[in-house]
């Protein structure tokens, strides 16, 4: 199968070699970097590690994930059959890959979440507020779609079938739990595999603010209302 990572980076120069080296090169076929708004040396570091480098301008999470798919989307025939979602600050372990795929590969899945909740988390990894903010989130999402997720997690695979169904929109908070909800409302069949976690390196544009932690909040129980009713 071919596999294609997207990896959003805002400023993640001391990072993103990291992520770029630890992925499992055996099985995948593109790693694509998308600089959102970078003003340090993101893009350079990407490239020299063997990534492709897109730039989005337009700050937002969501803006660069979208700029990355439309880049996959391009490839006409040779659009991959699994897209897998990373972050660039290398909190979460690529060679995890592996284990993120398989319920696709082996077991009918068409969309895995890494739970961070399931996995085991370092101290500090993830503040109080995105444990809390997690387990509303996939509380609501138990209770208004009747699916039971136990994270929020970046780190995830859907095949380009389901990612056509889904329809992404969102260009900044909203983007994950977007598709989660989205998937549950297209019956889309999906699981959770665990994840390990671990401090990032720098600071947290989201959970690292207070601008960033409310927006986020927000929108996240924004967009899991808006898709209910």
């Amino acid at each position: 199968m071919k596999i294609d990572v997207v990896i959003p980076a805002y400023n993640e120069e001391t990072s993103i070699g990291h992520v770029i080296n630890d992925i499992p090169k055996d099985i995948v076929r593109d790693i694509v970097v998308i600089s959102n708004a970078s003003t340090d040396n993101t893009e350079q570091v990407a490239s020299d590690a063997g990534a492709t480098v897109l730039i989005e301008n337009q700050k937002g999470y969501g803006a660069a994930c979208l700029k990355g798919l439309s880049y996959l989307k391009d490839k006409g025939k040779d659009t991959p059959d699994i897209v897998v979602f990373l972050d660039g600050d290398y909190s979460d372990y690529p060679e995890e890959m592996r284990n993120i795929i398989q319920p696709i590969l082996h077991d009918n899945y068409e969309m895995v979440i890494g739970s961070r909740a399931l996995g085991n988390k370092e101290k500090g990894a993830m503040m109080p507020q995105q444990i809390f903010g997690n387990w509303l989130a996939t509380t609501l999402i138990k209770l208004f779609y009747g699916v039971r997720f136990t994270d929020l997690g970046p780190f995830r695979a859907i095949t380009w079938e389901a990612l056509d169904k889904i329809k992404m929109e969102d260009t900044n908070f909203g983007w994950t739990v977007e598709m989660q909800v989205k998937a549950a409302r297209l019956d889309i069949r999906s699981t959770e595999v665990p994840v390990n976690y671990k401090a990032r390196i720098g600071v947290s544009k989201v959970s690292g603010t207070l601008y960033g932690t409310v927006m986020a909040g927000y929108k996240i129980i924004y967009t899991i209302f808006k898709y209910a009713f």
